[in-house]
């Protein structure tokens, strides 16, 4: 009897501890899941993500981007060159330049390498302006002037009086144009590729008043200009003496006079005259080349100081 009452007893105290594990397994899952409620939603951390690390760690298939154009390259053979202007004479431009324009491949000049600066079929764009001539006279040295279409060649392409006598056909941009005599030098501020005209030239091409005008200009060679003058220095002797050549045709480009060895090269003289220091050939035979490679042997003329002798020769016609 006892016995039986004790199993009763230990069924009782199984039940209880069943319940009370079942009680405490449901209060522990209903903790958990409140705990999860209140935690902060994973997803909304995630999208708080900078946009460029989520953009870097994506690849992109190369063939699903459009395919970028490229932008266009012109073929070699298709480029095409700018006229030249020895070709062509440009139109006149305001802003001066004393280089000389390019020629197309093939296209010789008929100039010597005895041309300096400026050359014949070669148009120069620059500028014109005007100044008060007077006689004529200029830093050539070749006195007074009886025609007074005559300008002053700017200092770069003056060239040492390399251009003293150049003719020079002068053209405005409307289609004047007049043919000037280089005898005087255009110091600076004159720039490259500017003439600075007599009054009575640059009326010719516009009015006076108005002072600065954009020419184009080439280097000519008259039909008439007369014959060539030589004339000594004041001050030349047997023992020094300087020479000029006066009214040639075309540019010159060397004056030599005879000595016992041969022919001697002078230096010339931004004043136009060329020296011989020593004396040596003074009063002899004077041999004249052009730009152009033509030579004029000149003999008798005899050595007087300052007087205009005539040889009458004369340089061909280009």
């Amino acid at each position: 009897m006892q016995q039986t009452r004790q199993a009763a007893r230990q069924r009782r105290r199984r039940r209880r501890l069943m319940v009370g594990t079942t009680t405490g397994l449901v209060v522990t899952g209903l903790l958990v899941c409140l705990a999860m409620s209140m935690q902060p939603d994973r997803k909304e951390d995630a999208g708080r993500a900078p946009a460029t690390t989520v953009a870097n760690s994506q690849e992109t298939d190369p063939s699903a981007l459009p395919e970028k154009k490229k932008s266009p390259t012109p073929s070699p053979s298709k480029v095409s060159a700018s006229p030249s202007a020895g070709a062509k004479k440009p139109k006149a431009s305001a802003s001066p330049s004393g280089t000389p324009s390019s020629t197309s491949p093939g296209k010789t000049f008929t100039t010597s390498s005895l041309a300096g600066r400026i050359r014949d079929k070669v148009t120069y764009p620059g500028v014109a302006t005007v100044y008060k001539a007077g006689v004529g006279d200029g830093a050539c040295s070749y006195g007074p002037s009886g025609d007074m279409m005559i300008a002053a060649m700017n200092t770069t392409d003056y060239e040492t009086s390399k251009a003293c006598g150049a003719y020079i056909l002068v053209r405005a941009a409307d289609g004047a144009s007049v043919t000037v005599r280089i005898t005087n030098e255009c110091p600076l501020p004159c720039a490259p590729g500017q003439l600075d005209l007599s009054e009575q030239a640059f009326a010719k091409l516009a009015p006076v008043s108005t002072g600065r005008i954009a020419i184009a200009w080439s280097l000519v060679s008259p039909s008439s200009s007369g014959t060539i003058s030589i004339r000594y220095k004041n001050g030349s002797s047997p023992y020094w003496c300087g020479v000029q050549a006066i009214g040639h045709r075309n540019p010159l480009a060397r004056l030599e006079v005879s000595t016992g060895g041969g022919w001697r090269q002078l230096t010339r003289t931004d004043y136009n005259y060329f020296l011989s220091p020593d004396g040596s050939g003074c009063g002899k035979a004077i041999r004249l080349t052009d730009i152009y490679g033509e030579q004029l042997t000149i003999n008798g003329i005899a050595l007087r100081p300052d007087v205009v002798q005539s040889t009458g020769v004369q340089f061909a016609r280009h």
